[in-house]
């Protein structure tokens, strides 16, 4: 019992399934590494000549793509607060004039400030929506016949110094068409103690899930990932002229666009955990529920136009909503199952109610405080321990005792949000949390 619950709720068979395929991921790059230098050093040494195959991937390393390739869109409403200072971010990286602002009807001094930060910007007419602003910028900019790629960017994103040296090599294959930015919260202030627990939960999401998933369904042969997420991410502009960004009904455009990469065989998608992103987090309870509402009812309008099929990413999107659905009610569950066997035990008189004191003693027969301490508590918190290690930050040891309460919203959330997708459209219109003022911080965040 103790094992069941522990897989499914905490563990998963996903995280097993995918982080073993990671596993042997990062030890095929390592091992290709290794052989790498030492091809170099013998070339070096002069003992023997290139191989074809290598003369051939040095002649590719020639072609790969570069900065001056990629226009960056940054589709945005109302984001004075932030998108200043990641326009100086993005200045150390990239020349300005290939970034472009689509502004979707702002009312603040968003236009004004890209354009004094030397972007080219253009104006919808009316608030159209994330989704429809991008298809507008890369029209109106003529963006598909100007460059090779598109990196479309969140107005709060900023990109780590090494983006660009880890993400434009995943593209010398030419069957990849979207590389996946990697997402890490940005932690430039603390906000209080309630919310540093909501953005260090929203960073283990992050972690874990990019870690345990992406990076093993993004190997080469398997290509299953079913994010490509909007904050930050390269599409190769023959594949953007194949996808619908906008079709009607859709709350965000993200799954949509990965759904029609795999529903369309226009490629592969590429993911390096080195090709960080960073990005503003809501630090409020509402926010929070706000957001992760649209990403969640994103992901089943999404399922609901696609569908699934006979396929490799229909199959493992089956696994995993199978896997979210089951631990999601089973998280529910678990408030009035820990209240039914614990105030009754801490105020006997309860049990004179006949009711109470049946539930009580049969939830008593086969579950305990103790099965769910070692089979759930105790396998997240050791997640989190985890995760404080891999992101050296043990204030984690502390916030994590209380993931538990976000883990039950996470789960009231998946199955509030299910119903409604086959129930009601969208318009696409920005929701977006508000923002807090934020300084440029990519000189301080290089390989954190």
């Amino acid at each position: 019992m103790i094992g069941y619950v522990s897989a499914v709720l905490v563990i998963g068979l996903n995280f097993l399934l995918w982080g073993a395929v990671g596993a042997l991921r990062f030890s095929d790059e390592a091992l290709g590494r290794l052989r790498a230098r030492r091809s170099r050093r013998l070339a070096e040494w002069g003992r023997r000549p290139e191989t074809g195959l290598e003369h051939r991937r040095a002649a590719r390393r020639t072609e790969r793509l570069t900065s001056h390739d990629i226009a960056i869109l940054i589709a945005a409403h109302n984001e004075e607060l932030v998108i200043g200072a990641s326009l100086v971010a993005l200045s150390e990286l990239i020349s300005m004039d290939n970034v472009y602002v689509m502004s979707d009807a702002s009312s603040d001094n968003t236009v004004a400030i890209a354009r004094a930060r030397g972007a080219h910007v253009a104006e919808t007419s009316t608030n159209v929506g994330k989704a429809s602003a991008i298809r507008e910028g890369i029209e109106h900019f003529r963006l598909l016949e100007s460059f090779q790629a598109v990196l479309i960017l969140d107005a709060d994103t900023q990109l780590d110094l090494c983006y660009f040296d880890v993400a434009l090599p995943l593209l010398d294959d030419p069957r990849v068409v979207a590389v996946a930015g990697c997402a890490h919260t940005r932690w430039q202030r603390r906000p209080g103690f309630a919310g540093s627990v909501l953005v260090a939960h929203r960073q283990r999401i992050y972690l874990l899930t990019q870690l345990l998933l992406k990076y093993g369904q993004t190997w080469r042969g398997v290509n299953v990932t079913h994010i490509v997420p909007g904050f930050a991410s390269i599409y190769r502009t023959a594949a953007l002229r194949e996808i619908d960004i906008n079709p009607p009904g859709l709350v965000i455009e993200d799954f949509n666009m990965t759904f029609e990469i795999h529903v369309k065989r226009l490629g592969r998608i590429a993911f390096h955990p080195g090709a960080r992103a960073y990005t503003q987090d809501p630090d409020r309870y509402l926010d929070y529920v706000r957001q992760t509402k649209r990403w969640g009812l994103g992901l089943w309008q999404t399922i609901r136009r696609h569908r699934l099929g006979p396929s490799l990413f229909s199959a493992t999107l089956l696994l995993l909503l199978i896997e979210l659905i089951t631990s999601s009610v089973l998280y529910l569950l678990l408030v009035p199952v820990v209240f039914l066997i614990a105030v009754p035990d801490m105020v006997p008189s309860l049990l004179t109610v006949p009711w109470l004191a049946g539930m009580h003693a049969g939830l008593t027969e086969h579950v305990s405080l103790t099965m769910i301490l070692l089979g759930v508590l105790l396998p997240d918190y050791v997640l989190t321990c985890f995760a404080a290690i891999i992101e050296r930050r043990p204030r984690y040891l502390l916030l994590g005792l209380f993931f538990i309460a976000m883990k039950v919203t996470d789960a009231a959330i998946a199955l509030y949000t299910l119903p409604r997708a086959w129930t009601e459209g969208s318009t696409g219109r920005w929701v977006s949390p508000p923002r807090r003022t934020e300084e440029p911080a990519i000189p301080t965040e290089r390989g954190a």
